[in-house]
């Protein structure tokens, strides 16, 4: 799809975390954003403020008709009216997934997978990145007080980094330059069989990276290790064994966490205070600082970045 063709953009469920970002996005790539939601929220509100015409509730005639792309929520069924206007326009219509996969075709893409951290691990990669000089394109499932437009921040480089979830297997429309999967469990399981299927979907993704990707992953989680069969490079990372990083001599103290990293087995960045509490966030930092080493990101600019 050429985006430079693009030049009305409808959303329908506009309202949610995900779409709210790809319509922020479409609003700094100078597009004409409509969108319908059944009920009005905060987020709405913010988008209204940057311009976008809000329909309460679902309507055929809410969709212009002279739209060039309709993007709906996943929530939202086929035979709704709006989806039904698109179809009799002709125009093409993408789920948020699809369009993120299709969008960041052109563009280095980190996805960030997992059962649990996902939003955080993007967080904090995303801000390392920006802090790092990096310039990366951000969608994220959570708000965040450095960036703007807090779940979206637009960038200038060709990095993207995108939160990608497994419900119903929508991170395969992504292809993925570098992949950090935090952990897996069984979950979605209305969707799912079994934790094994769960795993399958994780190594489809995994398979999607190019002979050239990298996969992040944590070596204590027992999923991750046992089950994903890594095709290309990897970065591993833990607190209990050896690992690419590893998390060592890990204090807790009011108000904050001070572990030192090692990388590949020597010394990478020394006594860095997580201001967060929770194993788990050691754990997401370790995701974060993985990749962002990966991407070239300085030690110094990636213990800073952390820590503020």
């Amino acid at each position: 799809m050429d985006m430079d063709k693009i030049s009305k953009v409808h959303f329908i469920g506009i309202g949610g975390i995900g779409m709210s970002a790809c319509a922020k996005l479409m609003k700094v790539l100078k597009k004409e954003v409509t969108g319908s939601d059944v009920y009005p929220s905060e987020i709405t509100e913010e988008l209204e403020k940057m311009g976008v015409k809000i329909f309460r509730g679902h309507s055929f005639e809410q969709v212009p008709d002279d739209v060039d792309l309709v993007i709906y929520s996943s929530a939202v069924p086929e035979d709704n009216e709006e989806r039904k206007k698109a179809r009799e326009l002709r125009v093409t219509e993408l789920s948020y997934f699809e369009f993120l996969g299709v969008y960041s075709r052109d563009k280095f893409t980190i996805a960030v997978s997992g059962t649990h951290g996902k939003s955080t691990t993007t967080a904090m990669l995303g801000k390392i990145l920006v802090d790092a000089g990096l310039d990366p394109t951000v969608i994220v499932g959570s708000k965040l007080k450095s960036f703007e437009h807090g779940n979206f921040r637009f960038g200038k480089s060709k990095y993207l980094v995108v939160e990608a979830c497994e419900y119903k297997a929508n991170f395969l429309h992504l292809d993925p330059n570098i992949l950090i999967i935090t952990n897996i469990e069984a979950e979605h399981l209305d969707y799912y069989k079994s934790l094994e299927d769960v795993v399958a979907a994780f190594q489809r993704l995994a398979d999607k990276l190019p002979q050239d990707g990298t996969l992040v992953y944590n070596a204590d989680d027992l999923a991750s290790v046992e089950m994903i069969e890594p095709r290309t490079e990897t970065l591993s990372y833990s607190l209990e064994k050896e690992a690419t990083f590893e998390a060592k001599n890990v204090k807790q103290e009011p108000g904050k966490q001070c572990f030192d990293v090692l990388k590949d087995g020597e010394g990478y960045l020394a006594e860095v205070n997580l201001a967060v509490p929770g194993k788990f966030n050691i754990y997401n930092a370790l995701s974060a600082i993985s990749a962002a080493d990966r991407l070239g990101a300085k030690p110094e600019d990636i213990k800073k970045s952390i820590q503020g």
